[in-house]
């Protein structure tokens, strides 16, 4: 009996210690899956954070990165500026000194002869603004005779309007009708009797009766008088017959004379603008 109980006492602490076993095996499971679980939730937490401030830094480095590009990309930009500007001043500087130097030529003339030819002026303005269209296309519209051989200026002008004055007013009554001999005594008669006023203002609109040689040469004297070549020479433009013959060489070197000081004003005038834009710029 008392073995049978104590056989029965071994089996019941044996399936105690089994159960226990089974238990403790159980909650170590448990506690082994819970700590797993901590420790992979902690990890993704950790891995989270660490991503999140590697980001972070990754973004504030491309930021930094991008502004310095773009204050390099600035300083490169001021600095191209800033030589183009050069550039163009000292472009704009040489086309200035070049159109006065050719401003300079055209007051050369010495006594009754011409200026200095203007051709090595013009070939250091063509030089020095090579890739200027505008330039270029001023420089080829001067006449060639003034590259050549120059002009005569506006004072040797006027002096030799009065021998051609004198020449038309005694061939006034000459045409292709009118040129005998005797036709050359009269009309050489007329300019010694015939007293007009040796200037006149001319009006602002001429007539029929303003076109005649006499009237013609008092209205171009006034126009000389008081500085305006070119209308004088447009007086001189209306003369017919022998009149027209005489002048015709003094209106080629006025017209020359003209043109050549038209192209170079506009020289003038241009390169003066070029060089103020650059200023401002600046």
């Amino acid at each position: 009996m008392e073995a049978e109980m104590r056989t029965q006492l071994r089996r019941q602490a044996a399936a105690h210690t089994d159960h226990l076993r089974d238990v403790l095996k159980v909650q170590e499971q448990e506690l082994r899956a819970e700590a797993q679980e901590s420790l992979a939730r902690k990890l993704s937490e950790h891995e989270t954070h660490f991503r999140r401030m590697t980001q972070e830094q990754l973004d504030n480095f491309t930021l930094d990165m991008n502004a310095a590009y773009a204050r390099l990309k600035g300083m490169e930009h001021a600095i191209e500026s800033h030589a183009v500007a050069e550039e163009e001043a000292r472009k704009a500087h040489e086309l200035w000194l070049s159109v006065e130097a050719l401003s300079y030529s055209l007051k050369t003339a010495a006594g009754g002869s011409t200026t200095e030819p203007l051709q090595g002026a013009v070939q250091a303005i063509q030089a020095s603004c090579a890739d200027n269209e505008f330039t270029q296309t001023l420089t080829s519209a001067l006449p060639s005779e003034s590259l050549t051989r120059g002009v005569y200026s506006e004072a040797s002008l006027r002096a030799r309007f009065y021998d051609i004055r004198k020449l038309a007013r005694r061939v006034a009554m000459i045409d292709e009708t009118r040129n005998s001999l005797y036709q050359y005594f009269l009309s050489y008669l007329q300019s010694l009797l015939l007293f007009e006023q040796q200037q006149r203002k001319p009006p602002t609109q001429l007539s029929s009766e303003d076109l005649d040689t006499f009237t013609l040469l008092s209205y171009a004297t006034y126009c000389i008088e008081h500085g305006d070549l070119e209308l004088a020479a447009k007086f001189l433009n209306q003369l017919k017959g022998e009149s027209r013959r005489v002048a015709q060489d003094w209106l080629k070197e006025a017209r020359l004379t003209l043109e050549t000081r038209q192209v170079v004003s506009l020289l003038s005038a241009y390169a003066n603008a070029v060089g103020l834009g650059t200023t401002q710029v600046e």
